[in-house]
């Protein structure tokens, strides 16, 4: 079977070889003689493969002691209400960075539970960029300052973290966890769906610190409580054992690797042969993202007109590259180049987006 060119924005490419692994393993996992899928979260079996997954994860980002590490469910959408539901009183504020899509529904979140700074509005600037760091309008005081660090539809990433002075920052990594390795220790908590970069869709990956859950409200639905995921170590109720199962394994693949500094220089290698394929070509390819604020995990940019769009993307088809197509909301094209995009996808398709400029240009 022929694989194609998976350039979805997410659900995303996986590694072949963590695939390779879950069909080996789908009859007869560790030698139980049943699925992962039918293995209870509560065996010893499961609980071996659920500390490791959390074990490698502190190893990968050097994460230190006081932080939990919990497997959730809900995607970035019921973090976008968990935040400020734990973190966010009535009388406090959070500052909150507005860059795209995903920013603006966790900020219209937030507003139900507490007051809501937009520290930089993303909207007068087109969502063309992020913030300059003199361009923040952060409140003294605030709770905790929230942030989407890659912006998968406007295809713009932060590449520095704000200075915060010491307030937590709350991130929101759907789209750009482990693309490169970075400090966790500025940051109160980090979530991320997992199903663009780290494994499939079903879990959602939080790192909380000690100081910021000791601070989330206890007047709250059990399972919206962090504490109630932290003290149970994400056995609380029945977790998505087989999405964590192959988050363990990308992280495993990520390992051997060479880690989050190998995937890093991966990475923006295929972002720039894809970067100086539009620059070389400016008559036909656009590029709305100033270039300081261009993403490495998801390429945008336009062609002369949507019918050539529309084209672009119908002969990728023909070609087995998938998920060229803009975001809806945006239009244009979109290439994904996650840690599990491979090399030679992005040569096939940085061939086919030159043999498209010249027969169409």
């Amino acid at each position: 079977m022929a694989r194609a060119y998976n350039f979805f924005a997410g659900p995303a490419v996986l590694p072949v070889p963590v695939l390779e692994q879950a069909q080996r393993e789908m009859l007869d996992w560790e030698s139980t003689g049943t699925s992962i899928l039918e293995t209870s979260h509560r065996s010893k079996e499961y609980d071996a493969l659920h500390n490791e997954a959390i074990a490698l994860l502190k190893e990968l980002l050097s994460i230190p002691d006081n932080y939990k590490v919990l497997f959730l469910q809900g995607g970035a959408s019921l973090q976008f209400a968990m935040v400020p539901m734990n973190l966010l009183p009535k009388d406090a504020t959070a500052d909150y960075i507005h860059t795209g899509t995903w920013s603006k529904k966790a900020i219209a979140e937030a507003k139900l539970f507490g007051n809501v700074n937009t520290a930089f509005d993303g909207e007068t600037v087109k969502r063309t960029r992020v913030p300059r760091p003199e361009e923040l309008k952060l409140t003294p005081g605030a709770r905790y300052v929230h942030l989407t660090t890659n912006n998968t539809i406007e295809g713009t990433q932060f590449f520095s973290i704000p200075d915060t002075h010491g307030v937590p920052i709350v991130s929101d990594m759907s789209s750009d966890f482990l693309w490169r390795p970075f400090d966790v220790k500025p940051f109160g908590l980090i979530y991320a769906g997992a199903q663009k970069n780290c494994g499939p869709a079903g879990v959602t990956i939080v790192v909380i610190r000690d100081d910021v859950l000791a601070q989330c409200r206890e007047d709250l639905p059990t399972m919206l409580k962090y504490a109630t995921h932290a003290k149970e170590n994400s056995l609380f109720n029945t977790c998505p054992c087989f999405a964590i199962y192959i988050v363990r394994n990308v992280l495993r693949y990520l390992k051997a690797q060479g880690g989050l500094g190998a995937m890093e220089a991966k990475n923006r290698k295929k972002a720039a042969l894809i970067y100086d394929t539009i620059d070389a070509n400016p008559s036909f390819f656009r590029a709305p993202v100033e270039k300081a604020s261009r993403s490495v995990m998801n390429i945008v940019f336009r062609l002369p007109s949507e019918e050539l769009e529309a084209k672009f993307v119908a002969e990728g088809k023909q070609r087995r590259m998938l998920g060229l197509k803009g975001h809806r909301s945006v239009g244009g094209i979109r290439i994904s180049t996650y840690n599990a995009c491979p090399p030679e996808a992005v040569d096939a398709v940085v061939g086919f987006m030159k043999e498209f400029a010249k027969a169409n240009g």
